[in-house]
Protein backbone atom coordinates (compact mmCIF):
# COMPACT_ATOMS: atom_id res chain seq x y z
CA UNK A 1 0.00 0.00 0.00
CA UNK A 2 1.50 3.31 -0.88
CA UNK A 3 1.94 5.67 2.07
CA UNK A 4 0.61 9.11 2.08
CA UNK A 5 2.79 11.76 0.95
CA UNK A 6 3.72 15.36 2.11
CA UNK A 7 5.44 17.76 -1.00
CA UNK A 8 6.36 14.36 -2.34
CA UNK A 9 7.83 12.80 1.37
CA UNK A 10 6.83 9.34 3.09
CA UNK A 11 4.62 11.09 5.91
CA UNK A 12 5.87 10.06 8.76
CA UNK A 13 3.51 7.38 10.60
CA UNK A 14 2.50 9.93 13.15
CA UNK A 15 0.96 11.98 10.48
CA UNK A 16 -1.84 8.74 9.87
CA UNK A 17 -4.96 8.68 11.58
CA UNK A 18 -6.83 11.38 13.18
CA UNK A 19 -3.53 13.71 12.79
CA UNK A 20 -3.33 13.11 8.80
CA UNK A 21 -4.82 16.36 7.38
CA UNK A 22 -1.35 17.28 9.15
CA UNK A 23 0.73 16.13 5.98
CA UNK A 24 -0.83 19.78 4.48
CA UNK A 25 0.80 22.72 4.93
CA UNK A 26 -2.34 25.25 4.34
CA UNK A 27 -3.76 23.12 6.64
CA UNK A 28 -1.35 23.82 9.53
CA UNK A 29 -1.57 27.27 9.23
CA UNK A 30 -5.44 27.49 9.18
CA UNK A 31 -5.32 25.08 12.36
CA UNK A 32 -2.69 27.34 13.88
CA UNK A 33 -5.08 30.36 13.88
CA UNK A 34 -7.82 28.72 14.74
CA UNK A 35 -6.07 27.76 18.07
CA UNK A 36 -5.08 30.73 18.93
CA UNK A 37 -8.49 32.10 18.04
CA UNK A 38 -10.62 29.44 20.23
CA UNK A 39 -8.00 30.06 23.37
CA UNK A 40 -9.15 33.96 23.17
CA UNK A 41 -12.58 32.94 22.70
CA UNK A 42 -12.37 31.00 25.69
CA UNK A 43 -10.06 33.72 27.67
CA UNK A 44 -13.26 36.01 27.02
CA UNK A 45 -15.86 33.67 27.91
CA UNK A 46 -14.92 33.16 31.37
CA UNK A 47 -13.02 36.61 32.29
CA UNK A 48 -16.31 38.14 30.93
CA UNK A 49 -18.13 36.52 33.21
CA UNK A 50 -16.20 37.23 36.23
CA UNK A 51 -16.11 40.75 34.48
CA UNK A 52 -19.34 41.22 35.55
CA UNK A 53 -19.90 39.89 38.70
CA UNK A 54 -16.71 42.14 39.19
CA UNK A 55 -19.56 44.63 38.40
CA UNK A 56 -21.92 43.66 40.63
CA UNK A 57 -23.65 41.98 38.04
CA UNK A 58 -26.31 39.12 38.25
CA UNK A 59 -27.73 36.48 35.64
CA UNK A 60 -29.43 39.28 34.12
CA UNK A 61 -26.51 41.53 33.24
CA UNK A 62 -24.85 38.03 32.38
CA UNK A 63 -27.79 37.41 29.79
CA UNK A 64 -28.05 40.93 28.18
CA UNK A 65 -23.72 40.64 27.46
CA UNK A 66 -24.45 36.84 25.94
CA UNK A 67 -27.37 37.79 24.30
CA UNK A 68 -24.78 40.60 22.63
CA UNK A 69 -22.46 37.84 21.08
CA UNK A 70 -25.69 36.00 19.72
CA UNK A 71 -28.01 38.67 18.03
CA UNK A 72 -24.46 40.21 16.23
CA UNK A 73 -23.67 36.54 15.00
CA UNK A 74 -27.61 35.45 13.58
CA UNK A 75 -27.55 39.37 12.26
CA UNK A 76 -24.86 38.69 9.79
CA UNK A 77 -24.25 34.63 9.38
CA UNK A 78 -26.14 34.55 6.16
CA UNK A 79 -24.26 37.57 4.35
CA UNK A 80 -21.00 35.73 5.61
CA UNK A 81 -21.78 32.63 3.95
CA UNK A 82 -23.25 34.28 0.60
CA UNK A 83 -19.31 36.23 0.70
CA UNK A 84 -17.43 32.83 1.97
CA UNK A 85 -18.81 31.58 -1.73
CA UNK A 86 -17.77 34.88 -3.54
CA UNK A 87 -14.14 36.18 -2.68
CA UNK A 88 -11.25 34.56 -0.96
CA UNK A 89 -11.86 32.97 2.20
CA UNK A 90 -8.24 33.93 3.80
CA UNK A 91 -9.13 37.48 2.90
CA UNK A 92 -12.62 37.06 4.94
CA UNK A 93 -10.29 34.96 7.98
CA UNK A 94 -7.94 37.76 7.83
CA UNK A 95 -10.01 40.73 8.29
CA UNK A 96 -12.69 39.14 10.88
CA UNK A 97 -9.39 38.43 12.83
CA UNK A 98 -7.69 41.68 12.74
CA UNK A 99 -11.42 43.18 13.74
CA UNK A 100 -11.69 40.77 16.94
CA UNK A 101 -7.96 41.64 17.91
CA UNK A 102 -8.88 45.26 17.93
CA UNK A 103 -11.90 44.45 19.94
CA UNK A 104 -9.88 42.62 22.39
CA UNK A 105 -7.43 45.09 22.70
CA UNK A 106 -9.83 47.63 23.24
CA UNK A 107 -11.67 46.09 26.11
CA UNK A 108 -8.85 44.99 27.77
CA UNK A 109 -7.61 48.89 28.17
CA UNK A 110 -10.88 49.49 29.10
CA UNK A 111 -10.58 46.60 32.06
CA UNK A 112 -6.90 47.31 32.61
CA UNK A 113 -7.58 51.37 33.47
CA UNK A 114 -10.67 50.26 35.61
CA UNK A 115 -13.25 52.27 33.49
CA UNK A 116 -15.58 49.20 31.94
CA UNK A 117 -19.31 48.90 32.33
CA UNK A 118 -21.78 46.80 31.08
CA UNK A 119 -22.31 48.04 28.39
CA UNK A 120 -18.92 47.86 27.17
CA UNK A 121 -18.95 44.49 27.32
CA UNK A 122 -22.53 44.11 25.61
CA UNK A 123 -20.75 46.14 22.79
CA UNK A 124 -17.64 43.91 22.46
CA UNK A 125 -19.58 40.91 22.84
CA UNK A 126 -21.90 41.93 19.61
CA UNK A 127 -18.73 42.63 17.46
CA UNK A 128 -17.25 39.32 18.57
CA UNK A 129 -20.57 37.95 17.21
CA UNK A 130 -20.19 39.68 14.02
CA UNK A 131 -16.64 37.86 13.81
CA UNK A 132 -17.93 34.73 14.11
CA UNK A 133 -21.00 35.27 11.62
CA UNK A 134 -18.28 35.81 8.90
CA UNK A 135 -15.49 33.62 10.19
CA UNK A 136 -17.11 29.98 10.54
CA UNK A 137 -18.67 30.18 7.19
CA UNK A 138 -15.54 30.96 5.42
CA UNK A 139 -13.52 28.32 7.16
CA UNK A 140 -15.75 25.56 6.67
CA UNK A 141 -16.17 25.82 3.08
CA UNK A 142 -12.10 26.89 2.48
CA UNK A 143 -11.46 23.51 4.65
CA UNK A 144 -12.54 20.80 1.85
CA UNK A 145 -10.10 23.06 -0.59
CA UNK A 146 -6.89 22.53 1.74
CA UNK A 147 -7.35 18.68 2.37
CA UNK A 148 -8.62 15.69 0.69
CA UNK A 149 -12.16 13.98 0.77
CA UNK A 150 -10.85 11.26 2.88
CA UNK A 151 -9.07 13.65 5.45
CA UNK A 152 -12.00 15.66 5.68
CA UNK A 153 -13.46 13.34 8.76
CA UNK A 154 -10.21 13.72 10.04
CA UNK A 155 -9.79 17.46 9.91
CA UNK A 156 -13.31 18.05 11.82
CA UNK A 157 -11.82 15.44 14.44
CA UNK A 158 -9.36 17.44 15.03
CA UNK A 159 -11.67 21.06 15.25
CA UNK A 160 -14.03 18.99 17.43
CA UNK A 161 -10.89 18.09 19.95
CA UNK A 162 -9.40 21.09 20.01
CA UNK A 163 -12.74 23.25 20.82
CA UNK A 164 -13.50 22.09 23.60
CA UNK A 165 -9.56 21.62 25.27
CA UNK A 166 -8.61 24.97 24.01
CA UNK A 167 -11.73 26.62 24.22
CA UNK A 168 -13.91 25.12 26.99
CA UNK A 169 -10.97 23.90 28.92
CA UNK A 170 -7.98 25.59 28.80
CA UNK A 171 -9.26 28.80 27.91
CA UNK A 172 -11.47 29.07 30.45
CA UNK A 173 -8.87 27.42 33.43
CA UNK A 174 -5.71 30.14 32.11
CA UNK A 175 -8.18 32.79 32.81
CA UNK A 176 -9.80 31.39 35.78
CA UNK A 177 -6.08 31.28 37.38
CA UNK A 178 -5.38 35.19 36.16
CA UNK A 179 -9.43 36.01 37.80
CA UNK A 180 -8.07 34.24 41.26
CA UNK A 181 -4.71 35.62 41.06
CA UNK A 182 -5.21 39.07 39.36
CA UNK A 183 -8.37 40.14 38.02
CA UNK A 184 -10.50 39.50 35.10
CA UNK A 185 -8.98 42.47 33.47
CA UNK A 186 -5.74 40.27 33.09
CA UNK A 187 -7.31 37.34 31.83
CA UNK A 188 -8.96 40.07 28.85
CA UNK A 189 -5.30 40.77 28.26
CA UNK A 190 -4.26 38.24 27.70
CA UNK A 191 -7.19 36.83 25.09
CA UNK A 192 -6.00 40.03 22.85
CA UNK A 193 -2.75 38.37 22.56
CA UNK A 194 -4.08 35.01 21.32
CA UNK A 195 -6.07 37.07 18.68
CA UNK A 196 -3.20 39.08 17.44
CA UNK A 197 -1.02 35.43 17.28
CA UNK A 198 -4.54 34.15 15.34
CA UNK A 199 -3.97 36.90 13.24
CA UNK A 200 -0.22 35.99 12.32
CA UNK A 201 -0.69 33.05 11.29
CA UNK A 202 -3.17 34.19 8.29
CA UNK A 203 -1.04 36.41 7.22
CA UNK A 204 1.11 33.56 6.60
CA UNK A 205 -1.74 31.45 4.84
CA UNK A 206 -2.31 31.24 1.31
CA UNK A 207 -5.78 32.44 -0.19
CA UNK A 208 -7.70 29.49 -1.81
CA UNK A 209 -9.70 30.70 -4.61
CA UNK A 210 -13.86 29.90 -3.53
CA UNK A 211 -14.92 26.55 -5.40
CA UNK A 212 -17.59 27.79 -7.75
CA UNK A 213 -18.06 27.68 -11.64
CA UNK A 214 -19.34 31.19 -12.23
CA UNK A 215 -17.83 33.33 -14.70
CA UNK A 216 -16.01 36.23 -13.02
CA UNK A 217 -16.68 38.83 -15.66
CA UNK A 218 -20.47 38.60 -16.11
CA UNK A 219 -22.45 41.13 -15.13
CA UNK A 220 -24.30 41.02 -12.55
CA UNK A 221 -26.42 43.42 -10.19
CA UNK A 222 -24.61 43.37 -6.67
CA UNK A 223 -27.62 43.12 -4.42
CA UNK A 224 -29.96 41.35 -6.86
CA UNK A 225 -26.89 38.39 -7.07
CA UNK A 226 -26.26 38.60 -3.52
CA UNK A 227 -30.10 37.93 -2.68
CA UNK A 228 -30.09 35.38 -5.28
CA UNK A 229 -27.27 33.32 -3.98
CA UNK A 230 -28.92 33.51 -0.85
CA UNK A 231 -32.25 32.22 -2.42
CA UNK A 232 -30.28 29.82 -3.63
CA UNK A 233 -28.93 28.29 -0.23
CA UNK A 234 -32.67 28.58 1.20
CA UNK A 235 -34.17 26.68 -2.06
CA UNK A 236 -31.30 23.76 -1.10
CA UNK A 237 -32.09 23.78 2.59
CA UNK A 238 -35.58 23.47 2.38
CA UNK A 239 -36.00 21.26 -0.47
CA UNK A 240 -33.26 18.90 1.32
CA UNK A 241 -35.26 16.87 4.24
CA UNK A 242 -32.07 15.19 6.32
CA UNK A 243 -30.40 19.04 6.25
CA UNK A 244 -33.49 21.19 7.03
CA UNK A 245 -35.09 18.59 9.72
CA UNK A 246 -31.69 18.64 11.44
CA UNK A 247 -31.49 22.30 11.52
CA UNK A 248 -34.66 22.78 12.74
CA UNK A 249 -34.39 20.26 15.81
CA UNK A 250 -31.23 21.96 16.65
CA UNK A 251 -32.33 24.98 16.12
CA UNK A 252 -35.16 24.02 18.67
CA UNK A 253 -32.59 22.36 21.00
CA UNK A 254 -30.12 25.41 21.40
CA UNK A 255 -33.67 27.69 22.20
CA UNK A 256 -34.05 25.32 25.71
CA UNK A 257 -30.27 24.88 26.54
CA UNK A 258 -27.78 27.07 25.47
CA UNK A 259 -29.19 30.06 27.96
CA UNK A 260 -28.69 27.17 30.53
CA UNK A 261 -24.87 26.46 29.70
CA UNK A 262 -24.15 30.07 28.51
CA UNK A 263 -25.92 32.06 31.72
CA UNK A 264 -27.19 29.87 34.47
CA UNK A 265 -24.24 27.21 34.74
CA UNK A 266 -21.76 30.17 36.47
CA UNK A 267 -24.72 30.35 39.20
CA UNK A 268 -25.19 26.76 39.17
CA UNK A 269 -22.29 26.51 40.60
CA UNK A 270 -21.57 29.73 42.42
CA UNK A 271 -24.84 29.56 44.10
CA UNK A 272 -25.95 25.85 43.96
CA UNK A 273 -22.76 24.21 44.70
CA UNK A 274 -20.92 27.27 46.64
CA UNK A 275 -18.08 27.37 44.48
CA UNK A 276 -15.78 30.18 42.52
CA UNK A 277 -14.05 31.14 39.58
CA UNK A 278 -11.63 27.74 40.09
CA UNK A 279 -14.66 25.64 40.66
CA UNK A 280 -16.40 26.73 37.39
CA UNK A 281 -13.23 26.19 35.25
CA UNK A 282 -13.48 22.84 36.93
CA UNK A 283 -16.82 21.97 35.47
CA UNK A 284 -16.17 23.94 31.98
CA UNK A 285 -12.83 21.60 32.09
CA UNK A 286 -15.03 18.51 32.25
CA UNK A 287 -17.30 19.75 29.17
CA UNK A 288 -13.81 20.25 27.15
CA UNK A 289 -11.85 16.99 28.02
CA UNK A 290 -14.86 14.90 27.57
CA UNK A 291 -15.73 17.09 24.36
CA UNK A 292 -12.10 16.07 22.34
CA UNK A 293 -11.87 12.29 23.61
CA UNK A 294 -15.29 12.04 21.90
CA UNK A 295 -14.37 14.16 18.47
CA UNK A 296 -10.93 12.36 18.83
CA UNK A 297 -12.62 8.97 19.05
CA UNK A 298 -15.27 9.96 16.45
CA UNK A 299 -12.39 11.40 14.32
CA UNK A 300 -10.15 7.49 14.52
CA UNK A 301 -13.64 5.74 12.93
CA UNK A 302 -14.95 5.33 10.21
CA UNK A 303 -18.83 7.36 9.51
CA UNK A 304 -21.64 5.15 10.90
CA UNK A 305 -23.41 3.49 8.47
CA UNK A 306 -26.59 5.50 9.91
CA UNK A 307 -24.83 9.05 10.28
CA UNK A 308 -28.04 10.71 10.38
CA UNK A 309 -29.77 8.86 12.93
CA UNK A 310 -26.38 8.07 15.11
CA UNK A 311 -25.64 12.28 15.12
CA UNK A 312 -29.13 13.22 16.10
CA UNK A 313 -30.10 10.49 19.03
CA UNK A 314 -26.78 11.30 20.53
CA UNK A 315 -27.76 14.93 20.71
CA UNK A 316 -31.23 14.69 22.40
CA UNK A 317 -29.49 12.02 24.84
CA UNK A 318 -26.83 14.46 25.70
CA UNK A 319 -29.33 16.66 26.96
CA UNK A 320 -30.29 14.72 29.27
CA UNK A 321 -27.35 15.36 32.09
CA UNK A 322 -29.24 18.84 32.51
CA UNK A 323 -31.49 17.38 35.14
CA UNK A 324 -28.67 16.53 36.95
CA UNK A 325 -27.09 19.46 37.23
CA UNK A 326 -30.44 21.07 38.41
CA UNK A 327 -30.56 19.16 40.97
CA UNK A 328 -26.83 18.85 42.48
CA UNK A 329 -25.35 21.12 45.05
CA UNK A 330 -21.97 19.10 44.82
CA UNK A 331 -19.46 20.92 42.00
CA UNK A 332 -18.18 17.49 41.18
CA UNK A 333 -21.64 16.24 40.20
CA UNK A 334 -22.01 19.42 38.42
CA UNK A 335 -18.78 18.43 36.68
CA UNK A 336 -20.10 15.02 36.03
CA UNK A 337 -22.98 16.68 33.79
CA UNK A 338 -20.91 18.39 32.01
CA UNK A 339 -18.28 15.76 30.94
CA UNK A 340 -21.31 13.66 29.53
CA UNK A 341 -22.74 16.66 28.06
CA UNK A 342 -19.91 17.76 26.47
CA UNK A 343 -19.19 14.11 24.89
CA UNK A 344 -23.01 13.87 23.24
CA UNK A 345 -22.79 17.31 21.83
CA UNK A 346 -19.35 17.18 20.62
CA UNK A 347 -18.90 13.82 18.70
CA UNK A 348 -22.08 14.25 16.57
CA UNK A 349 -20.35 17.34 15.30
CA UNK A 350 -17.59 15.56 13.79
CA UNK A 351 -20.27 13.63 11.90
CA UNK A 352 -22.18 16.99 10.90
CA UNK A 353 -19.24 18.55 9.45
CA UNK A 354 -17.85 15.99 7.63
CA UNK A 355 -21.92 14.92 6.23
CA UNK A 356 -21.85 18.62 4.62
CA UNK A 357 -18.94 18.94 2.96
CA UNK A 358 -19.48 15.91 2.16
CA UNK A 359 -23.13 15.57 0.38
CA UNK A 360 -23.39 19.95 -0.18
CA UNK A 361 -22.30 21.41 -3.91
CA UNK A 362 -18.84 23.02 -3.37
CA UNK A 363 -20.19 25.78 -5.15
CA UNK A 364 -23.18 26.47 -2.49
CA UNK A 365 -20.74 24.97 1.07
CA UNK A 366 -20.85 28.89 2.15
CA UNK A 367 -24.36 29.50 2.16
CA UNK A 368 -25.32 26.39 3.54
CA UNK A 369 -22.70 26.48 6.54
CA UNK A 370 -23.97 30.15 6.64
CA UNK A 371 -27.36 28.58 7.08
CA UNK A 372 -26.51 26.03 9.45
CA UNK A 373 -25.21 28.74 12.13
CA UNK A 374 -28.18 31.07 11.30
CA UNK A 375 -31.05 28.30 11.69
CA UNK A 376 -29.39 26.79 14.33
CA UNK A 377 -28.51 29.79 16.35
CA UNK A 378 -31.68 32.02 15.73
CA UNK A 379 -32.74 31.14 18.86
CA UNK A 380 -29.57 31.57 21.04
CA UNK A 381 -30.83 35.50 21.83
CA UNK A 382 -34.03 34.34 22.92
CA UNK A 383 -32.59 31.47 24.69
CA UNK A 384 -29.79 33.72 26.54
CA UNK A 385 -32.30 36.89 26.81
CA UNK A 386 -34.94 34.45 29.26
CA UNK A 387 -32.41 32.06 30.88
CA UNK A 388 -31.95 34.71 33.73
CA UNK A 389 -35.93 35.94 33.85
CA UNK A 390 -37.12 32.28 34.01
CA UNK A 391 -34.74 30.91 36.33
CA UNK A 392 -35.69 33.89 38.63
CA UNK A 393 -39.53 32.91 38.17
CA UNK A 394 -39.18 28.88 38.54
CA UNK A 395 -35.82 28.42 40.28
CA UNK A 396 -32.49 27.64 38.68
CA UNK A 397 -33.76 23.49 39.07
CA UNK A 398 -36.79 23.80 37.28
CA UNK A 399 -35.21 25.85 34.37
CA UNK A 400 -32.30 22.80 33.85
CA UNK A 401 -35.28 20.18 34.32
CA UNK A 402 -36.86 21.51 31.47
CA UNK A 403 -33.46 21.99 29.77
CA UNK A 404 -32.81 18.44 30.04
CA UNK A 405 -36.02 16.77 28.93
CA UNK A 406 -37.27 18.48 25.73
CA UNK A 407 -34.42 17.92 23.45
CA UNK A 408 -34.26 13.80 22.92
CA UNK A 409 -38.14 13.53 22.13
CA UNK A 410 -37.78 16.47 19.26
CA UNK A 411 -34.68 14.75 18.20
CA UNK A 412 -36.44 11.46 17.51
CA UNK A 413 -39.45 13.56 16.25
CA UNK A 414 -37.13 15.18 13.49
CA UNK A 415 -35.67 11.40 12.45
CA UNK A 416 -39.12 9.73 12.12
CA UNK A 417 -40.78 12.81 9.94
CA UNK A 418 -37.43 13.66 7.54
CA UNK A 419 -37.07 9.86 6.85
CA UNK A 420 -33.43 9.86 8.08
CA UNK A 421 -32.91 5.81 8.22
CA UNK A 422 -33.77 5.48 4.38
CA UNK A 423 -31.73 7.98 3.20
CA UNK A 424 -28.47 7.43 4.92
CA UNK A 425 -28.94 4.20 3.33
CA UNK A 426 -29.48 5.17 0.04
CA UNK A 427 -26.60 7.84 0.47
CA UNK A 428 -23.62 5.69 2.12
CA UNK A 429 -20.66 8.00 2.67
CA UNK A 430 -17.94 5.63 2.50
CA UNK A 431 -14.61 7.71 3.53
CA UNK A 432 -12.29 6.93 0.64
CA UNK A 433 -14.63 8.71 -1.92
CA UNK A 434 -17.70 10.22 -0.56
CA UNK A 435 -20.37 11.02 -2.80
CA UNK A 436 -18.34 12.71 -5.17
CA UNK A 437 -14.89 14.13 -6.09
CA UNK A 438 -13.66 17.13 -5.38
CA UNK A 439 -10.55 19.52 -6.08
CA UNK A 440 -6.61 18.68 -5.26
CA UNK A 441 -5.79 20.33 -2.03
CA UNK A 442 -3.64 23.33 -2.35
CA UNK A 443 -0.80 21.88 -0.14
CA UNK A 444 1.91 24.74 -0.92
CA UNK A 445 2.34 25.66 2.83
CA UNK A 446 2.69 29.12 3.20
CA UNK A 447 3.88 30.06 0.10
CA UNK A 448 3.80 33.51 -0.82
CA UNK A 449 2.35 36.13 1.19
CA UNK A 450 -0.54 38.13 -0.33
CA UNK A 451 -3.38 37.95 -2.55
CA UNK A 452 -1.18 36.09 -5.51
CA UNK A 453 -3.29 32.48 -5.44
CA UNK A 454 -6.60 33.97 -5.82
CA UNK A 455 -6.91 33.16 -9.60
CA UNK A 456 -4.78 29.52 -9.39
CA UNK A 457 -6.69 27.45 -11.92
CA UNK A 458 -5.92 24.52 -9.63
CA UNK A 459 -9.20 25.99 -6.95
CA UNK A 460 -11.88 23.67 -8.83
CA UNK A 461 -14.70 22.20 -8.34
CA UNK A 462 -17.18 20.09 -9.80
CA UNK A 463 -20.67 20.17 -7.39
CA UNK A 464 -20.93 17.29 -5.37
Amino acid sequence: MTEPTVAGATAPRWLRGPLRPFQHGQYRLLVGSLTASMLGEGLWLMAMVWQVIALDGGAAELSIVSTGSAVGMVATVLLGGVIADRVSQRRILLVTELVLAGAAILIAALALLGVIEIWHLAAIAFLRGVGSGFYYPAYSAMLPSIVPADHLLAANGVEGTLRPIVMQAAGPAVASFMVAAYSPAAALAAGAVTQVVATIFLVLLRPVPPRHDRNPDEPRHPVRSMLTDLREGFVYMVRTPWLFATLLFASLMILVTMGPIEVLIPFAVKDGAGGGPREHAIVMAAFGVSGALASLAMASRKLPRRYLTVMNLMWGLACLPFVLIGLADNVWVIALGTFVIGALFSAPMVIWGTLLQRRVPPALLGRVSSLDFFVSLVFMPVSMALAGPISIAIGLGPTFVIAGLLPLPIAILAILLARMPADEIAHPLDEATGEAGGPEPDDTGAGEAGEAGEDDPRAASPAH
